[in-house]
Protein backbone atom coordinates (compact mmCIF):
# COMPACT_ATOMS: atom_id res chain seq x y z
CA UNK A 1 0.00 0.00 0.00
CA UNK A 2 2.81 2.37 1.08
CA UNK A 3 4.66 1.58 -2.93
CA UNK A 4 1.32 2.37 -4.25
CA UNK A 5 0.85 5.79 -2.47
CA UNK A 6 4.68 6.86 -3.05
CA UNK A 7 4.05 5.90 -6.95
CA UNK A 8 0.58 7.88 -7.09
CA UNK A 9 2.61 10.95 -5.55
CA UNK A 10 5.61 10.67 -8.12
CA UNK A 11 3.25 10.51 -10.92
CA UNK A 12 1.35 13.52 -9.70
CA UNK A 13 4.64 15.26 -9.47
CA UNK A 14 6.24 13.87 -12.58
CA UNK A 15 3.48 13.57 -14.85
CA UNK A 16 2.74 17.98 -15.15
CA UNK A 17 6.55 19.00 -15.05
CA UNK A 18 7.16 16.33 -18.22
CA UNK A 19 4.04 18.01 -19.38
CA UNK A 20 5.83 21.63 -18.94
CA UNK A 21 8.84 20.80 -20.16
CA UNK A 22 7.32 19.34 -23.61
CA UNK A 23 5.08 22.47 -23.83
CA UNK A 24 8.10 24.74 -24.42
CA UNK A 25 9.80 24.01 -27.47
CA UNK A 26 6.17 23.67 -29.09
CA UNK A 27 5.24 27.46 -27.44
CA UNK A 28 8.36 28.57 -29.18
CA UNK A 29 7.80 28.28 -32.60
CA UNK A 30 3.99 30.08 -32.49
CA UNK A 31 5.62 33.00 -31.27
CA UNK A 32 9.08 33.59 -33.51
CA UNK A 33 8.18 35.74 -36.62
CA UNK A 34 9.66 34.73 -40.10
CA UNK A 35 12.50 37.30 -39.43
CA UNK A 36 13.76 35.55 -36.26
CA UNK A 37 16.35 33.27 -37.45
CA UNK A 38 18.22 36.28 -39.21
CA UNK A 39 17.90 38.10 -35.88
CA UNK A 40 19.47 35.28 -34.17
CA UNK A 41 21.78 34.62 -36.65
CA UNK A 42 22.94 38.32 -36.49
CA UNK A 43 23.20 38.26 -32.77
CA UNK A 44 25.31 35.06 -32.76
CA UNK A 45 27.41 37.13 -35.43
CA UNK A 46 27.62 40.19 -33.03
CA UNK A 47 28.81 37.48 -30.06
CA UNK A 48 31.14 36.11 -32.38
CA UNK A 49 32.19 39.18 -33.47
CA UNK A 50 32.65 40.01 -29.55
CA UNK A 51 34.53 37.18 -28.78
CA UNK A 52 37.22 36.93 -31.14
CA UNK A 53 37.50 41.01 -30.25
CA UNK A 54 38.01 39.84 -26.84
CA UNK A 55 40.48 36.82 -27.85
CA UNK A 56 42.42 39.11 -30.09
CA UNK A 57 43.13 41.79 -27.13
CA UNK A 58 43.82 39.08 -24.94
CA UNK A 59 46.72 36.86 -27.46
CA UNK A 60 48.19 40.69 -27.75
CA UNK A 61 48.46 41.39 -24.03
CA UNK A 62 49.90 37.56 -24.08
CA UNK A 63 52.63 38.99 -26.31
CA UNK A 64 53.54 41.87 -24.73
CA UNK A 65 54.26 40.05 -21.29
CA UNK A 66 56.06 36.91 -23.47
CA UNK A 67 58.54 40.00 -25.16
CA UNK A 68 58.78 42.06 -21.44
CA UNK A 69 60.08 38.42 -20.05
CA UNK A 70 62.49 37.67 -23.10
CA UNK A 71 63.89 41.34 -22.73
CA UNK A 72 64.18 40.31 -18.83
CA UNK A 73 66.13 36.88 -19.90
CA UNK A 74 68.13 38.89 -22.67
CA UNK A 75 69.33 41.36 -19.91
CA UNK A 76 69.72 38.44 -17.20
CA UNK A 77 72.42 36.77 -19.83
CA UNK A 78 74.18 39.35 -20.35
CA UNK A 79 75.00 38.69 -16.28
CA UNK A 80 76.24 35.42 -16.57
CA UNK A 81 80.16 34.79 -16.40
CA UNK A 82 80.42 30.89 -16.88
CA UNK A 83 80.35 30.26 -20.43
CA UNK A 84 78.24 26.50 -19.95
CA UNK A 85 75.41 28.58 -18.11
CA UNK A 86 75.17 31.56 -20.92
CA UNK A 87 74.98 28.95 -23.90
CA UNK A 88 72.29 26.97 -21.78
CA UNK A 89 70.41 30.23 -21.30
CA UNK A 90 71.27 31.61 -24.89
CA UNK A 91 69.05 28.37 -26.10
CA UNK A 92 66.40 29.75 -24.03
CA UNK A 93 66.34 32.43 -25.24
CA UNK A 94 66.67 31.49 -29.00
CA UNK A 95 63.42 29.33 -28.35
CA UNK A 96 61.69 32.00 -26.80
CA UNK A 97 62.38 33.97 -29.76
CA UNK A 98 60.76 31.67 -32.03
CA UNK A 99 57.82 31.08 -30.21
CA UNK A 100 56.97 34.83 -29.70
CA UNK A 101 57.87 35.46 -33.09
CA UNK A 102 55.35 33.20 -34.28
CA UNK A 103 52.89 34.21 -31.50
CA UNK A 104 53.49 37.62 -32.90
CA UNK A 105 52.50 36.23 -36.64
CA UNK A 106 49.65 34.21 -35.57
CA UNK A 107 48.16 36.85 -33.89
CA UNK A 108 48.64 39.38 -36.77
CA UNK A 109 47.45 36.83 -39.15
CA UNK A 110 44.04 35.92 -37.27
CA UNK A 111 43.54 39.65 -36.47
CA UNK A 112 43.48 40.23 -40.61
CA UNK A 113 41.03 37.54 -40.83
CA UNK A 114 38.31 38.85 -38.58
CA UNK A 115 35.97 37.23 -36.88
CA UNK A 116 33.93 34.25 -38.40
CA UNK A 117 36.76 32.91 -40.62
CA UNK A 118 37.24 29.72 -38.79
CA UNK A 119 33.26 29.45 -37.38
CA UNK A 120 31.78 29.93 -40.59
CA UNK A 121 32.52 26.48 -41.94
CA UNK A 122 30.91 25.06 -38.37
CA UNK A 123 27.73 27.14 -39.03
CA UNK A 124 27.16 25.96 -42.21
CA UNK A 125 29.12 28.64 -44.49
CA UNK A 126 31.82 27.90 -46.67
CA UNK A 127 35.00 26.77 -45.64
CA UNK A 128 37.99 29.20 -45.38
CA UNK A 129 39.82 29.08 -48.54
CA UNK A 130 43.95 27.78 -48.68
CA UNK A 131 46.33 30.11 -47.79
CA UNK A 132 47.65 32.03 -50.83
CA UNK A 133 51.44 31.94 -50.39
CA UNK A 134 51.89 28.28 -51.91
CA UNK A 135 54.78 28.04 -54.34
CA UNK A 136 54.38 26.84 -57.83
CA UNK A 137 55.14 23.86 -58.37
Amino acid sequence: MKRMSLLLVLMSILVPLMQAQSASPQAAPSTSGPGSHEQMRGEQRQKMMETHKQQMEAMKADVEKMKSSLAQMKANMAKISDPTEKGRWQSNVDMWEVLVGHMEQMSKHMESMGPGMMHDHRMGGPPSPPPADKKPE
